[in-house]
């Protein structure tokens, strides 16, 4: 039997090591510049922006969800980022994934808020079909656009 709960600070270097283990996932093994430091800090802060679910099978982290909240102007209310969702390979199956994403379904719907949302890469075909059975659709017309690097730079230092 799993558990869901919201992360603690002694969660951070379990996180870490399931954020490493989804960028090798995701072909990006040396993109991962967060340390568990940082994690502890934002997630546990004085003011946390950030927030962070975790499955837990006999004390061991399997998987989180980690979020934000957004707004929308059409709405007028908040919803969910879900940034990352990750369950380990060798406990995928078993429900965990879906009750990570049904808990922040529930927060979203006690909280009054209309959307939660997320990206997923074109080519996860599983992923985009375990979304598609719980009915969240995609976001057609639409592309995810980034600003970051030397062109972030260049336009954030402009005057």
């Amino acid at each position: 039997m799993h558990l869901i709960r919201p992360a603690q600070p002694s969660d951070a270097a379990a996180i870490l090591d399931l954020i490493h283990e989804l960028a090798i996932f995701e072909r990006e093994p040396d993109g991962v510049k967060n340390t568990e430091a940082d994690l502890v800090a934002h997630l546990f802060g004085a003011d946390p922006k950030v927030h962070a679910h975790v499955v837990e099978e006999h004390g061991t982290v399997l998987g989180f969800a980690l979020w934000y909240l957004t707004y929308s102007t059409w709405e007028g209310t908040h919803g969910i980022h879900l940034e990352d969702l990750y369950v380990r390979e060798s406990a995928r199956g078993a429900g965990h994934g879906k009750a990570l994403l049904a808990t922040l379904a529930q927060i979203a719907v006690e909280r009054g808020y209309r959307r939660v949302e997320w990206s997923v890469l074109d080519w996860n075909e599983p992923a985009i079909g375990f979304y598609d059975s719980l009915g969240a659709g995609s976001m057609e017309g639409w592309t995810v656009r980034r600003l970051e690097g030397a062109a972030l730079a260049a336009l954030g230092n402009r005057k």
